[in-house]
């Protein structure tokens, strides 16, 4: 199971940021399922798979945080047996699940609360969060107008927009990346989710920057929603992640190199509101 959720981390199969988290640590929760000789034997065999498990994708400040989290409890703890040990890792696991899950269901439903009946929003790329938020709000009443972009050139926005369109009270708009200046003096405001947000800047999907810049030059406020776990002062450097060349062009490349980049950086500065669990911050 571990080898199969790195697998599926590293291509990208999952795309939300807290759905990685926890399909990451319910894989490493696996492991006791496992036979082991020794508390340190399954010590390390814990450590070692949970490396695997972040080096999967180094870029998700989610999973990173949570597998780390996990490790260190064990680490911590004092086991007179395997199987105290392996109760310990259950338990880590279901705690670290649970405040994802819930992070992640508040700040939803208090992003929620700024979407205004009658909105039309822009989003970029794929956050299960925003598409709670969008849900919550279209459930509660308001008939919204929104427009996503494809998010290139992975085209993750593709499955918002389908997943949109199965919500009641939501007229959905798919649009090219670089269509964004087009439509955004017609809407209201930019809803995004994030991969995190270390110090002063938004790291997500690329693609956010530009949109986010032209956001401001046009006056649409800018709001990010997501767990609060996602906003880290120190500790974690964010590495950013190079996709292969074949997701830009399939033909090969004579004379010119492909840049792939998964994430850009945003400027805080730029952003009119920051929406977690904890509630809004302007």
């Amino acid at each position: 199971m571990i080898d199969e959720t790195a697998a599926e981390i590293r291509e990208m199969q999952t795309h939300s940021s807290s759905v990685v988290a926890v399909k990451a640590a319910r894989a490493l929760g696996s492991l006791a399922d496992g036979e082991f000789e020794s508390v340190d034997q399954f010590r390390r065999d814990l450590e070692r798979n949970s490396t695997a498990l972040r080096q999967a994708n180094p870029s998700h400040a989610s999973l990173q945080k949570t597998q780390r989290e996990i490790v260190a409890t064990v680490a911590d703890a004092e086991y007179e047996t395997v199987a105290d040990a392996k109760a310990g890792v259950r338990e880590a696991v279901e705690g670290v699940v649970e405040t994802v899950e819930r992070g992640k269901r508040r700040a939803a439903e208090n992003g929620a609360v700024a979407i205004d009946d009658g909105a039309t929003l822009l989003t970029h790329d794929y956050s299960s969060t925003v598409l709670e938020a969008i849900e919550i709000a279209a459930r509660d009443g308001a008939h919204l107008d929104v427009y996503v972009t494809e998010a290139r050139p992975r085209y993750l926005g593709r499955k918002t927009a389908r997943m949109l369109a199965g919500v009641d009270r939501v007229a959905v708009h798919l649009l090219v990346d670089g269509a964004c200046g087009h439509v955004l003096p017609e809407c209201d405001r930019v809803f995004l989710g994030m991969d995190c947000i270390v110090g002063d800047t938004l790291y997500n999907r690329v693609g956010t920057f530009p949109i986010v810049a032209t956001a401001a030059e046009v006056g649409v406020p800018v709001t990010v929603v997501g767990s609060g776990a996602k906003l880290l002062d120190g500790g974690f450097v964010f590495e950013n992640e190079f996709r292969p060349s074949s997701e830009v062009m399939r033909e090969p490349a004579e004379g010119f190199t492909i840049e792939n980049p998964a994430y850009d950086a945003t400027p805080t500065r730029l952003l009119d509101s920051v929406i977690t669990d904890e509630g809004m911050d302007d």
